[in-house]
């Protein structure tokens, strides 16, 4: 391992220009099929069971090349399936000039390690391969490079003692990972654990890694430990079949660190990978903190960044708190339309006000008693049944119905006593969408209804309640907003983006001085901004506000503002994409 590294960018151009000339390096791989002998039944079910999504050629050949520097490394690959990254390592030492490579790995899968060992063995190299857990081997700082796939399970199928093996891993390294974590965070920890001082790490991890919020001790770990870390992101999903998004861990250096930077290498998918990759150099201000800014273009971040360290903005908790809604066990028993209430004849005490299940109806700036009506003419359920002491003969009845239906032995139901009453939460101060397809909305709570767990609630604090109220909703339509909400939330499924209360907490959102030294200006716009929110015109809608609160009052530039909302679209489109290739 050479103790000072090129840089990526060489790299990358040498690695270029051997695609280009079409020079393989080494001895081809091939798929071999086991003999007899070896071969153990494997389906794909069992397989994604055990998180295993074998790694396309073109990826493993990447992070092998860039981590495999000279003939005499050490090469190890945790979790190795099939061997495709030791296959590789082997043709990377081949052509560096070793003559019978030595690579080592552990494979879980008997079947699995069988394939590899073959595959090594024809592609020229001696393979040390044991079958075994990877928690279960103890860490030998002796490797040059660790290379290779993780398995992905999440945190709801990985339990039990498989569970408490790759925390104990974890804990090795000083890092107590949360219950929440999945199986790919232990194992980066681990992985790192079994390199010699400089070594190098290149893992494919999900992009989990630069926004989930148990990931935050493995963001510093590498930021701590290694003296570089550079990550290569995709727009496109390369692993379809995982319904997961990936990133190309490149960690050089360990036990060289810390590092204050990562550089970004954006792709499209993998097959990018044989061209030039642009690259962003990025700092972030707390390693632990998410990594989506990373995403961010060096105009853009530097805009984004100004602002934050402004007094303008702030976060969404200096205003007040934000907290998850009501959890009914069974909203078509419990969120009741008018039309049902009346069939069921309920009484106004078996009943409270309720925002209908969902976020549809929280796109303009207000819920107001009139938008209820109207939601309930249409048919919408804006009540909740939950009766007092005394139920009416009416509610008694339609018990009696849930208990025949089986209502009662819902979890959320069967918990509570008695089952049919479900816990209060107060009506809030306004009204947060957390499954978004463009952004997150702020709704004025006029009509005091009380919420479902579809949306969460904001409570605002007693000194900003009157001003938050009335404008809060209009003033959080800003490019500034809008794309700090695409930093701080996550993809979800078919690109939604989700935010939970905790990244609603850091939200940036213009400070409660800026909302009052505006409010004047805000007040003026409002009535359009409703107009437009109704037409469906959010982008309209937020150039007015940046209008009101970016240039006029923050001395933001035509052109500043232009670099954020572009920022922001990037990161819509980039979202959207990985969905529909997913």
């Amino acid at each position: 391992m050479r103790a000072n590294r090129a840089s990526f960018s060489k790299e990358r151009a040498q690695l270029v220009m051997r695609s280009q000339r079409g020079q393989s390096s080494g001895v081809a791989s091939t798929l071999v099929k086991p003999s007899a002998a070896v071969e153990i039944a494997d389906t794909q079910e069992a397989r994604k069971a055990r998180g295993a999504f074998f790694t396309p050629t073109a990826i493993a050949r990447f992070i092998t090349e860039w981590a495999v520097q000279s003939s005499g490394d050490r090469v190890m690959e945790p979790s190795c399936g099939d061997a495709e990254f030791l296959v590789e390592a082997v043709s990377r030492l081949r052509a560096l000039g070793a003559k019978k490579p030595v690579v080592d790995g552990v494979e879980i899968h008997e079947g699995s390690a069988a394939v590899a060992r073959e595959r090594v063995v024809q592609a020229g190299g001696i393979p040390k391969i044991s079958t075994s857990d990877f928690f279960l081997v103890d860490p030998a700082p002796t490797y040059s490079a660790v290379i290779g796939n993780p398995p992905f399970m999440r945190y709801q199928d990985f339990a039990g003692e498989a569970r408490s093996r790759s925390r104990s891993a974890a804990l090795r390294a000083g890092v107590p990972l949360s219950g929440l974590a999945s199986s790919w965070a232990a194992f980066t920890i681990h992985s790192a654990l079994f390199l010699a001082p400089n070594g190098r790490m290149g893992l494919v991890l999900p992009a989990e890694l630069l926004s989930v919020n148990y990931a935050a001790v493995v963001r510093q770990f590498l930021f701590e430990n290694f003296r570089s870390v550079d990550l290569v992101v995709f727009n496109e999903r390369v692993f379809p079949e995982a319904e997961v998004d990936i990133v190309l861990l490149l960690a050089d250096g360990y036990t060289s660190g810390p590092t204050d930077h990562a550089t970004i290498y954006q792709a499209g998918n993998a097959d990018d990978l044989a061209t030039t990759i642009p690259a962003q150099r990025w700092i972030p201000a707390n390693p632990a903190a998410k990594w989506t800014q990373s995403l961010l273009s060096s105009a853009s971040l530097t805009a984004y960044s100004a602002v934050l360290q402004g007094d303008g903005f702030t976060n969404l908790e200096t205003w007040g708190d934000t907290t998850l809604g009501m959890v009914s066990g069974n909203n078509k028993y419990f969120a009741l339309s008018d039309e049902r209430v009346a069939s069921l004849g309920l009484e106004p005490s078996d009943l409270i006000v309720l925002s209908p299940p969902g976020s549809s109806h929280l796109r303009g700036l207000e819920l107001s008693a009139r938008n209820l009506r109207s939601l309930g003419a249409s048919g919408s359920a804006r009540w909740l049944f939950r009766p007092g002491v005394k139920p009416s003969p009416s509610a008694l009845e339609y018990i009696s119905a849930g208990e025949k239906a089986g209502v009662d032995q819902a979890y959320k139901c069967r918990v509570r006593k008695p089952w049919w009453r479900v816990p209060l939460v107060k009506p809030a101060d306004l009204l947060l969408t957390y499954m978004n397809a463009d952004t997150p909305r702020l709704t004025t709570n006029s009509a005091h209804a009380h919420h479902l767990n579809s949306v969460h609630g904001v409570y605002l604090r007693p000194e900003f309640s009157d001003l938050g109220r009335e404008l809060l909703p209009v003033a959080s339509l800003n490019s500034m907003t809008m794309l700090g909400a695409e930093t701080v939330g996550r993809a979800y499924g078919g690109g939604i983006l989700k935010i939970e209360p905790k990244e609603a907490d850091v939200l940036p959102v213009p400070s409660p001085a800026l909302v009052k030294r505006a409010a004047a200006s805000l007040r003026a716009i409002r009535p359009r901004i409703a107009r437009l929110l109704r037409e469906g015109r959010l982008l309209d809608a937020a150039m007015l506000v940046d209008g009101v609160l970016l240039m006029k009052e923050l001395g933001m530039t035509e052109e500043q503002v232009a670099t954020l909302r572009s920022a922001r679209a990037d990161l819509v489109s980039r979202r959207v994409t990985r969905s529909l290739h997913g």
